[in-house]
């Protein structure tokens, strides 16, 4: 995990995102449980989480998969969390609920978890609002991307991932 924490730290200092000391010590790296960081995880800096919003930067190493999951209803009546994405480097594939032709293929070994199909192409100042409680999941391209995420408040627990597998 500190090789991938230090690929991170390069991608943001590339393309000019700059961290304090205790932004780069809590960088979380999580491969979902999976087991394969590099076919599917996600790399997460948070700058603030509170009751009302949420920013942080999603990190993608080349052709990472953060697998599909939605933001439904919370257990205390609230809206799930509705997010934008807005793309500051490389390239990503975004699925959100819906058919359509993508471009690129979600990880062989957990395929049948990957339902939605409406493909959204983010470059760098491109931005896409996901709806509450939508399935959708995204690539980065071949050379790793950097999302910046604004959201309502951001409750990893109450997630709900297509894959029973995962452990967040």
């Amino acid at each position: 995990m500190k090789n991938v924490e230090s690929q991170v730290l390069t991608y943001l200092n590339k393309s000019g995102i700059v961290l304090n000391e205790e932004e780069k010590a809590n960088i979380e790296v999580t491969d979902m449980g999976l087991g394969n960081i590099y076919e599917e995880g996600l790399q997460l800096v948070v700058y603030i989480n509170n009751e009302r919003y949420c920013a942080k930067e999603l990190v993608m190493l080349p052709n990472q998969t953060c697998p599909e999951h939605r933001h439904p209803r919370r257990i205390n009546g609230e809206d799930g969390k509705q997010e934008t994405f807005r793309c500051r480097s490389g390239m990503v594939y975004l699925y959100v609920e819906g058919k359509g032709q993508i471009s690129t293929k979600p990880p062989a070994k957990h395929a049948e978890y990957y339902t939605a199909q409406r493909e959204i192409i983010l470059y760098p100042g491109d931005q896409y609002t996901i709806p509450t409680d939508t399935n959708h999941w995204f690539k980065s391209g071949p050379e790793g991307a950097i999302i910046s995420e604004f959201s309502s408040n951001s409750d990893d627990s109450s997630d709900i991932f297509t894959n029973p597998n995962i452990v967040r």
